[in-house]
């Protein structure tokens, strides 16, 4: 697998045409114009983390011996973040909903099939969801282990690591920790109600102050309806 450096100085354009993909990214109109999604609203944090999880999920996905669709999973691994930043994230829904439609909206243009189309939402719409997309398409489930890897470190000691360590040198985690948190926060701050149940609440009560977490016994407890 490739993954020369490319990015020293990236071209930031409103069109997308002569956009290029990063060397071993599958090169086509949809993963250059994707690319250039990036390039223009994403930031380098997310930029990285995007090829990032593309490489790691396409390495697990050879291991694995699975068949999947890389230029598809690589337009999963572009658009999964794209709820948390400033184009994106005024939509009132959860970021990753948030992110699997503009994925959505995007692969539509593209007139690709609607089988095609919702792969690519339900893998975005999943990947922070443990549990499930282990039964979805494959290209869900390896956009979810890739994701896993790069933020939480799943399957870290299972990953090679001369590839790992290639990948890492190539799309630096510069502060990686501490800055991807900060990340999630900026994109759904404005929104807390979306991160109710989910991963995301853990990053509200961790960085607002006085943050009081949803809690699904209370929800219980407190239905309208009588005891019964």
């Amino acid at each position: 697998m490739s993954v020369k450096h490319q990015m020293s100085s990236p071209t930031i354009r409103s069109s997308f045409k002569g956009n290029g993909v990063q060397a071993g990214v599958p090169d086509s109109v949809l993963t250059r114009e994707a690319t250039g999604l990036l390039r223009e609203h994403s930031t380098e944090l997310l930029f990285n983390h995007s090829h990032r999880v593309f490489f790691f999920a396409s390495a697990q996905g050879d291991a694995a011996r699975l068949k999947y669709d890389p230029e598809l999973l690589f337009i999963c691994a572009a658009f999964h973040d794209l709820g948390l930043v400033k184009k994106y994230n005024g939509a009132p829904d959860r970021f990753e909903v948030v992110s699997a439609n503009a994925a959505r909206q995007f692969l539509a243009h593209h007139k690709l099939p609607e089988a095609t189309i919702q792969t690519a939402w339900d893998a975005i719409a999943l990947h922070t969801t443990p549990g499930i997309t282990q039964y979805k398409q494959p290209e869900a489930a390896l956009l979810y282990t890739g994701v896993g890897l790069d933020v939480l470190g799943e399957g870290y000691d299972q990953f090679p690591g001369e590839l790992r360590r290639k990948i890492v040198a190539e799309y630096p985690r510069t502060n990686f920790k501490e800055s991807i948190v900060r990340a999630f926060l900026g994109g759904f701050e404005h929104k807390t109600q979306t991160t109710a149940g989910t991963v995301n609440e853990d990053v509200c009560a961790r960085l607002i102050p006085g943050y009081v977490r949803s809690n699904f016994c209370d929800q219980i407890a407190n239905s309208p309806f009588e005891d019964s």
